[in-house]
C-alpha cells in the first residue's frame, strides 16, 4: 500500500508541476500591462474608451477589459461597448490562446503571435465565418497603435477601427 500512496504522490507531484508550468509568456505583455486611453476611428464611426491589461491567477492568465464609447450620430443612437479577452497557454505546451466575449454576444477564439514591437491575436479560420485580427503595436513606452481587422478569406485583413492609445496607469 505504502508504495501504491508513494508512487501516487511523485505522479500527483510532477503533473503539478506540469501544470504549474503552463503559465503565459507575460514577458512579451510587459508593455501592454497597465490602463490605457485612447480614441479610435473608422466604421462604425468615431469612438473614444479606455483599456486594461493586467496579469491573474498568480500569472497563469493576462486579462484585457475594454469599455469603449460611441456617440450618437444620425443613423445610430449613442452606444456602449464592452468586452473581455482572456490570454492563456494550452495545456501541453501548445502556442499562447486568447478567449474573447462582449455585451453583444460574440465570442472569438484567438491564436496569439509575436513580432517585433507587436502582439497579434488571429481568429481560427471557420468556413462562413470572418477571420478578426487585432493587432497592438508599441509606438514608445506610453503610447500604442491598435488595429481591429477581418477578412472574408483569413487572407486579405480589412481594417474595421483603429486607433493610439496611451498610457494612464
Amino acid at each position: 500500500m505504502k508504495k501504491y500512496l508513494s508512487v501516487f504522490v511523485l505522479f500527483f507531484s510532477f503533473v503539478a508541476i506540469s501544470f504549474a508550468q503552463q503559465t503565459v509568456e507575460s514577458d512579451k505583455f510587459d508593455w501592454l500591462m497597465g490602463e490605457w486611453r485612447g480614441k479610435g476611428s473608422g466604421q462604425p464611426g468615431e469612438g473614444s474608451g479606455v483599456f486594461s491589461f493586467a496579469a491573474e491567477l498568480d500569472g497563469n492568465i493576462i486579462v484585457r477589459r475594454s469599455r469603449t464609447e460611441f456617440p450618437a450620430t444620425d443613423n445610430r443612437p449613442e452606444m456602449v461597448h464592452s468586452d473581455l479577452l482572456i490570454v492563456y497557454r494550452d495545456i501541453g505546451g501548445n502556442p499562447v490562446k486568447a478567449i474573447y466575449f462582449d455585451n453583444e454576444g460574440h465570442t472569438i477564439n484567438y491564436s496569439v503571435d509575436f513580432a517585433d514591437r507587436k502582439v497579434i491575436f488571429t481568429s481560427e479560420k471557420t468556413p462562413n465565418i470572418p477571420t478578426f485580427r487585432l493587432t497592438y503595436s508599441r509606438m514608445d513606452e506610453k503610447m500604442i497603435h491598435t488595429k481591429f481587422e477581418f477578412s472574408a478569406d483569413g487572407e486579405n485583413f480589412i481594417t474595421h477601427v483603429e486607433g493610439v492609445s496611451e498610457k494612464i496607469e
